[in-house]
């Protein structure tokens, strides 16, 4: 395979979800995100939940997106501190007999997915947060979760409006409607299923827990008959084919599907993952375009012969410009393809332009510079000679004589100044 980053396909990081096989710990990700994810274009690399992994995220860049979903609940210690539950610890026992597999707080997984998501926040990564992944989002954001929905939300509303948010009777089958928020990309990937009306879609359930209060960045997408929030997302930072994707669902749209079928309940299902897919791939152009080294052009011979006679002829100009050494006079030509070079390179600003004249006068003129140079040492020298037999007395005359001038001469030129000025004004 080529290793040029532009033919390899974006990665799209998601973590996995601890069991237990035959007594061992076994690390598992629904297969269902993996087909979508790779049938859409990009790599799907599975962060193992490892104890020390959160402290290694580092060693799976170049990360293009970022998909994280089932899970354990999360620890009540990230988001509690902003909003009590206000429950029992009676109550609280009664939710753990309850859902035992959820509330088996898992803090690695906790600590690797809140900094997945808030690398994404920081780098506007797409993320995709479907059921925990969601809540993973909001509580990342600064929003908080209701520790169970049937205690907190259910009982305190009236029983036509309540919702069974999970049943294990019937897990997979299991069904309730959300009322789809117009406007908001949910509503256009199910516009074709939706009721003009009533604006509803069925979708499956497996949580005890939900978005309690959503954090301030995002907006909802669809609400439960009982409140819950059930979908939302950041518009400023969607837009997929710029690489811009935030978003969280509380429902599975990937088993939505067919009893007994691979068939989608609804042709908007997979939207999310196809929508998602197409900013991880933009992200990675627009990452790719950034950190790309430009390969250096290549010359053909011509060219490459005039590029070492120019750089030459900037050498012999160094040498003769820094240490004033003579110039051979069988090398003065070589000067000349660096003076005509400088003279004639104009895609420059002012200031450049005008110091490469400067340079190139010096390339053209270095050999009569060396004899001026050499000429004004002779006569210093000669003047030292002289001044040395000379008295005090004719020395401070002499001093006197050319501080007398140099007044004059700045009187006179102050004048000059003047004039030009005020002509210049009139």
């Amino acid at each position: 395979m080529s290793s040029d980053l532009s033919v390899i396909l974006p990665r799209v990081l998601i973590v996995s979800r601890r069991s237990v096989r035959k007594n061992k710990f076994v690390d598992f990700v629904g297969e269902y995100h993996l087909d979508l994810i790779v049938g859409y274009g990009a790599v799907p690399v599975i962060v193992p939940r490892v104890s020390g992994v959160h402290l290694l995220l580092h060693s799976f860049e170049p990360i293009h997106g970022v998909l994280l979903c089932e899970g354990e609940d999360i620890d009540p210690s990230w988001y509690e501190a902003a909003e009590a539950s206000g429950l029992s610890q009676e109550e609280l026992e009664e939710i753990r007999r309850l859902h035992t597999s959820d509330t088996a707080i898992d803090k690695e997984k906790d600590s690797i997915e809140l900094s997945l998501a808030k690398l994404c926040l920081e780098r506007n990564i797409p993320y995709l947060g479907i059921c925990r992944g969601s809540q993973v989002l909001n509580v990342a954001c600064g929003g908080t979760l209701y520790q169970d929905i049937e205690k907190e939300v259910s009982r305190k509303i009236p029983e036509r409006q309540r919702v069974m948010h999970i049943n294990y009777d019937d897990y997979d089958g299991h069904r309730h409607n959300v009322k789809v928020v117009e406007n908001t990309p949910l509503h256009h990937w199910f516009k074709d299923s939706l009721d003009e009306e009533k604006l509803e879609i069925s979708v499956n359930s497996y949580h005890h827990q939900g978005v309690k209060r959503l954090a301030q960045r995002f907006v909802p997408m669809a609400f439960s008959p009982d409140g819950l929030i059930e979908g939302f997302y950041d518009p400023d930072a969607y837009n997929p084919e710029e690489g811009k994707f935030i978003m969280g669902l509380q429902f599975h749209p990937e088993r939505m599907r067919k009893q007994d079928s691979d068939e989608f309940d609804y042709p908007g299902c997979p939207m999310a993952y196809k929508e998602f897919t197409k900013a991880v791939i933009a992200y990675q152009k627009k990452l790719n375009t950034a950190t790309s080294v430009q390969k250096p052009i290549q010359l053909n011979k011509e060219m490459e012969n005039k590029r070492k006679i120019i750089m030459r002829s900037f050498s012999l100009a160094k040498n003769i410009y820094t240490y004033g050494s003579e110039l051979n006079p069988s090398k003065e030509s070589e000067l000349e393809a660096g003076a005509a070079f400088l003279e004639s390179n104009t895609a420059l600003s002012m200031q450049q332009e005008n110091r490469l004249k400067q340079m190139g006068a010096t390339v053209r003129n270095s050999k009569s510079y060396i004899d001026r140079l050499k000429l004004n040492e002779e006569r210093e020298k000669l003047a030292r000679n002289v001044m040395g037999k000379m008295s005090v007395d004719q020395l401070s005359d002499l001093l006197s004589f050319y501080h007398t001038m140099g007044q004059i001469c700045s009187e006179v030129l102050d004048r000059k100044i003047h004039g030009l000025v005020n002509d210049f004004s009139s």
